[in-house]
């Protein structure tokens, strides 16, 4: 990405094929948040609009970095942000916290807001290196992105289209058993992105292997002659708002809270440990 330009676009986000400059004022914060990263040590990987523009050529001029890490590594990277002087907040203890400063902000992300999809050791294990605002960096790896995205199905915002354009510009080269692993029991989801692509791209549907398209729609094929009646409803892992008539009015479950509980109850489990292993650390001494 060219990291010069004039002025801030007037919106928050532009879409091109043409490479765009990068603000002055976004280069250097985003310099100055990931060499922060570096320097302690936090483990992290490169989504959004510096993603997509790798993978597919498609350059999105927007106002945020967005960091893809380990839920449990968040609260370090906000303790060095605001050593820093960002404006830092958790927004949802689940999947997202920001640090602001002026017009600029950075998305630190560590699942799906329906925590269908949690961010571990191996996205770190799998980021490619790259140099992003001058700095070199850990980059998202396209599988990865791809799966960042399934969930990403609301009225207001639908990354279908994202996904489509980054199998596109791979042209085959991406591992699907990576991204069914991802998906897990969704893949459903995958399918549906799948279906979307080959609609929109007919002439490319063996950019997904032959053998991905015969398993997924041979489950489909089964799942659909062999309803299970005991199945639960998960309008809301699509979007809560959506489906909200679903439960609201009509009595079905809402499956996102029993994901999200089931990670906000993992997570304090996980600094709990972390607390006890700190204590017994200090009072063991040197």
């Amino acid at each position: 990405m060219i990291e010069q330009a004039s002025k801030t676009p007037e919106s928050s986000s532009l879409t091109s094929a043409t490479a765009a400059p990068l603000p002055p004022e976004a280069q250097s914060l985003y310099r100055e948040v990931l060499q922060a990263m570096n320097e302690h040590g936090v483990p992290y990987a490169v989504a959004g609009a510096f993603a997509l523009q790798k993978y597919t050529g498609i350059c999105r001029i927007t106002k945020d970095l967005d960091l893809f890490m380990k839920p449990e590594d968040v609260p370090a990277a906000l303790k060095y942000l605001g050593e820093h002087d960002f404006r830092c907040e958790t927004l949802d203890p689940v999947w997202l916290s920001k640090a602001h400063r002026g017009e600029y902000f950075v998305d630190l992300i560590s699942g799906m807001s329906n925590a269908a999809i949690i961010v571990d050791d191996s996205w770190m294990a799998r980021a490619q290196t790259a140099t992003v605002a001058g700095v070199e960096s850990k980059i998202i790896a396209a599988e990865d992105l791809v799966a960042s995205k399934l969930f990403v199905t609301r009225r207001e915002r639908f990354d279908g289209g994202d996904i489509a354009h980054i199998i596109y510009r791979t042209r085959g080269t991406l591992d699907w058993n990576r991204i069914l692993a991802l998906a897990g029991e969704h893949w459903e989801i995958v399918l549906w992105s799948l279906l979307l692509f080959r609609y929109v791209y007919p002439a490319h549907s063996d950019y997904i292997p032959a053998v991905v398209w015969r398993e997924l729609l041979s489950r489909y094929t089964q799942l659909v002659q062999q309803p299970d009646r005991n199945a639960p409803f998960r309008g809301s892992l699509v979007d809560e708002n959506i489906f909200a008539i679903d439960m609201k009015d009509w009595g079905l479950e809402d499956i996102q809270s029993q994901y999200r509980n089931r990670q906000l109850k993992k997570q304090a489990a996980g600094v709990s440990t972390a607390s006890n292993d700190r204590r017994a650390s200090e009072q063991c001494g040197p």
